[in-house]
C-alpha cells in the first residue's frame, strides 16, 4: 500500500539523519521525512490514519542530539545507536514534534497532509544590536554612581548638623551614614535623636533599622571557642588551642559566615549596643500625631464654615506644618498650595511661596522650586523695592536666590547658580531648613570656578564685598579660588583633591563634584595656554602635577571639542597656537555687520512705506471668533507685528 511505503521512506529518512549524528540540518531532514510519510497515504487513507502513520513516522526517527557516551549501570532497554545515545521515543516525541496551528484531531489531520516546510538554521548566531565604544563616564549629563564610599573624611558630625534643623538635617545626615561607613553609627545616633524630637514614627523605624545593621556589620569577627587538647607540645596543661577550619565548599563558607554574623555574642566595634526600639514612644507619638491631625482637620472645617480668608489660610498652613512634621510631603504640599486662593496680601503671597519651595526642595521637585521662585519675586513687594530694600525684603530675597541656586545646581546650569549664590547676602542668611552660609560658599565658590573667566571672577567672587564673608567661613574654598587667580595650578588642584571626601558627603553637591572638578581642570589649562604661541608640554605637566601622556590626552579632547585652538607636536611634545590672521577676521566681520546694517535699513524703509500708505492685510477669522477683523484692527495689529 500507498500508506506503507510512505510510512517506511518517513522512518528511513529520520533514521538516516539520527545516525549521522549531530548535523546542523538533522532537523530539517527530520520534518521532510515525516512530511513525506503524511503525503504518501494523502490519497488512499482517511485523516485518523493519516495522522497516526505520521505519529509513528516521527516516534520512530529520534531527534539526533549529541549527548555523553551511554551509562553502563543504564536499563538495558534503552535504545542506543554507536557510540551516542538518543533520548527515549517520548522525549523526541515532545520536543521534536512541530505545534500544530489549529486544536482537535481534525486539524491535525489536515496539518498532516501539508508538505512541512525545510527549516533553515542560522550557525553564525543572531546578529547583534551595534554597540558605541563610549565610556558612559564621559557624558557629563550622565547619572553619576550614586555607590560610592568615602573612607577618610574630615567632617565634625555636631557641627555640621548645627547648621540645619527640621527634616533636612536628618536626611543630611542619613546621607552621610549611607556614603561614610566611619560615620555611620555615629551619624545614625545623631538622626535618631533628631527625629525623636518629631511625629515622623516610619522615618524613626527605617533610622533604627539602619542602626542596628551598621552596628552588626561594625562587629569584630568573632573566633570559635577553643578546644581543650591536654597537653601542649610545650608540655604544658590547660592550654587551649583552635579547632580545625572547616572543611571547604561554598555551602559551608556560606553557614560560616551565617553563623559570625548572627552570632548572639557580637559587640559593636565602640562598646555600646544601640538602643532598642522604643515602642512605647511609636505608638504614643501615632496617637499624638492622629489627635492633633483630626483637631487640625476639625479647626479647618469650622474656618471654612466662617467664610473668613484669613483663618482658612492659616488652617491650610497649619495642616500642611503638621504633615511635614510628620514626613508626609504630598500632603504638605499640597496643604500649602491651597492657601494661595486665600492669600489677601503681597506678604501672606510670599510666605505660600517659601513654603511650597521647602517642600519642593525636599521633593526635589526643581521645576516647581524654580517657578514659585519667580512668583515670589514678582511680587509688588519684592519687584517695586529695587532701590532700598529693608531687612526683611532682603532676608526674602536671600532665600530665594539660595532655593534658585539649588535649582539651577541640580539642572545642572552651573553658571546660573554660581550668580545666584553670589546674590545672596551674609547678613540676610538664614535658612537652615534648606542649606547653611557655608553651603553657599562652597556652592558658589565651586560653581563660578567652574564657569567664570578671569575678569568675572575678579569682579563678581575676589572682589565681592558680600561673598567675601561667606568665603571666610571656608577658608580652604577662599584659597583655592586666590591660587587659581594667580595661576598657582598645581597647588589650587591638590588642595581641591583634599577637600574631595567632604564634598562628596553633601547630598546636593556629590552629583555634581566629578563634572566641576573637571570643567575647572578644563579651565586652568585653557588659561595657562592663552597668552603662549607655543608651549613646552614638558614644563605643562609639571606645572599641573600629571604626567605628559596624561595632558597629551587632556589636550587632545579640549581641541577637538573646540576649546583650544591650537595643535600638538607629539614627536616634540610642544603644544602649538593656531596662527589667525587677524587682519582678515577683521575684514569678515566687518563685512557682515554691513550686511546686517542693510537689512534692517531696508526693512525699516519697507515698514514705513507700508504705514504711509496705510495697507492692510485681512486675515481669516480664528476658529471659535466670530465676525472677521475690522480694518482698524488689522492695521493696529499689523503696526504692533510689524
Amino acid at each position: 500500500m500507498k500508506t506503507s511505503s510512505g510510512r517506511r521512506r518517513g522512518a528511513v529518512a529520520g533514521r538516516a539523519g539520527g545516525a549521522r549524528g549531530p548535523e546542523p540540518g538533522a532537523r530539517a531532514r527530520l520534518g521532510v521525512g515525516a512530511g513525506a510519510g503524511a503525503r504518501g497515504n494523502g490519497k488512499s487513507s482517511s485523516a485518523p490514519r493519516a495522522a497516526a502513520s505520521a505519529r509513528q513516522a516521527r516516534q520512530s526517527a529520534p531527534r539526533a542530539r549529541l549527548m555523553r557516551p551511554r551509562d553502563p549501570r543504564a536499563p538495558p532497554g534503552q535504545a542506543r545507536r554507536g557510540p551516542f545515545k538518543s533520548r527515549p521515543a517520548h522525549a523526541a516525541t515532545r520536543k521534536s514534534r512541530p505545534r500544530c496551528p489549529g486544536s482537535g484531531r481534525c486539524a491535525a489531520a489536515g496539518w498532516a497532509k501539508m508538505p512541512l516546510p525545510v527549516q533553515v538554521f542560522n550557525l553564525q548566531g543572531a546578529v547583534e544590536p551595534m554597540q558605541i565604544d563610549v565610556d558612559p563616564q564621559e557624558d557629563p549629563q550622565n547619572a553619576p554612581d550614586v555607590n560610592y564610599v568615602v573612607e577618610n573624611p574630615t567632617l565634625d558630625l555636631e557641627q555640621y548638623a548645627a547648621s540645619y534643623s527640621g527634616l533636612m538635617r536628618i536626611e543630611r545626615l542619613q546621607f552621610i551614614a549611607d556614603h561614610c561607613p566611619p560615620l555611620r553609627v555615629e551619624a545614625l545616633k545623631m538622626a535618631l535623636s533628631f527625629v525623636q524630637r518629631t511625629f515622623n514614627v516610619d522615618m524613626y523605624e527605617e533610622i533604627h533599622r539602619k542602626l542596628s545593621e551598621a552596628a552588626r556589620l561594625r562587629a569584630p569577627a568573632v573566633t570559635a571557642a577553643p578546644v581543650p587538647t591536654g597537653r601542649s607540645p610545650d608540655g604544658g596543661e590547660g592550654r587551649w588551642e583552635a579547632p580545625a577550619p572547616p572543611a571547604r565548599g561554598p555551602l559551608m563558607a556560606r553557614s560560616s559566615l551565617r553563623e559570625l554574623q548572627n552570632a548572639p555574642d557580637a559587640i559593636p566595634e565602640s562598646g555600646v549596643e544601640p538602643p532598642p526600639l522604643d515602642t512605647a514612644w511609636v505608638e504614643a507619638t501615632r496617637k499624638k500625631a492622629l489627635l492633633k491631625l483630626e483637631k487640625l482637620d476639625t479647626d479647618l472645617k469650622n474656618y471654612k464654615g466662617n467664610s473668613i480668608k484669613e483663618s482658612i489660610r492659616r488652617g491650610h498652613d497649619d495642616l500642611g506644618d503638621h504633615y511635614l512634621d510628620c514626613g508626609d510631603l504630598s500632603n504638605a504640599l499640597k496643604c500649602y498650595s491651597r492657601a494661595r486662593d486665600y492669600c489677601t496680601s503681597a506678604k501672606h503671597v510670599i510666605n505660600m511661596c517659601l513654603n511650597v519651595i521647602k517642600v519642593s526642595v525636599y521633593l526635589q521637585n526643581w521645576s516647581h522650586v524654580l517657578s514659585y521662585v519667580s512668583k515670589a519675586e514678582s511680587t509688588p513687594e519684592i519687584a517695586e523695592q529695587r532701590g532700598e530694600r529693608d531687612t526683611q525684603t532682603q532676608a526674602i530675597l536671600t532665600k530665594l536666590k539660595c532655593a534658585a541656586g539649588l535649582a539651577e545646581l541640580a539642572a545642572r546650569k552651573y553658571k546660573q547658580a554660581a550668580k545666584c549664590f553670589l546674590l545672596a547676602s551674609f547678613d540676610h542668611c538664614d535658612f537652615p531648613e534648606l542649606l547653611s552660609p557655608s553651603n553657599v560658599a562652597v556652592y558658589g565658590g565651586l560653581c563660578a570656578l567652574a564657569t567664570f573667566d578671569r575678569q568675572e571672577l575678579q569682579r563678581n567672587v575676589i572682589s565681592s564685598s558680600s561673598f567675601k564673608l561667606f568665603l571666610e567661613l571656608e577658608p580652604q574654598v577662599r584659597d583655592i579660588i586666590f591660587k587659581f587667580y594667580e595661576s598657582k595650578y598645581a597647588s589650587c588642584l591638590k588642595m581641591l583633591d583634599e577637600m574631595k571626601d567632604n564634598l562628596l558627603l553633601d547630598m546636593y553637591l556629590a552629583p555634581h563634584v566629578r563634572t566641576l572638578y573637571t570643567q575647572i581642570r578644563n579651565r586652568a589649562l585653557i588659561q595657562y595656554f592663552s597668552p603662549y604661541v607655543s608651549a613646552d608640554m614638558r614644563k605643562m605637566a609639571t606645572a599641573f602635577n600629571t604626567t605628559v601622556a596624561a595632558l597629551e590626552d587632556e589636550l587632545t579632547q579640549l581641541i577637538l571639542e573646540g576649546l583650544i585652538n591650537a595643535r600638538i607636536d607629539s614627536h616634540s611634545k610642544i603644544l602649538y597656537a593656531r596662527d589667525v590672521d587677524q587682519r582678515s577676521t577683521t575684514f569678515e566681520k566687518s563685512l557682515l555687520m554691513g550686511k546686517e546694517f542693510q537689512r534692517r535699513a531696508k526693512a525699516m524703509i519697507l515698514r514705513a512705506a507700508v504705514l504711509r500708505n496705510q495697507i492692510h492685510v485681512k486675515s481669516p477669522p480664528r476658529e471659535g471668533s466670530q465676525g472677521e477683523l475690522t480694518p482698524a484692527n488689522s492695521q493696529s495689529r499689523m503696526s504692533t507685528n510689524m
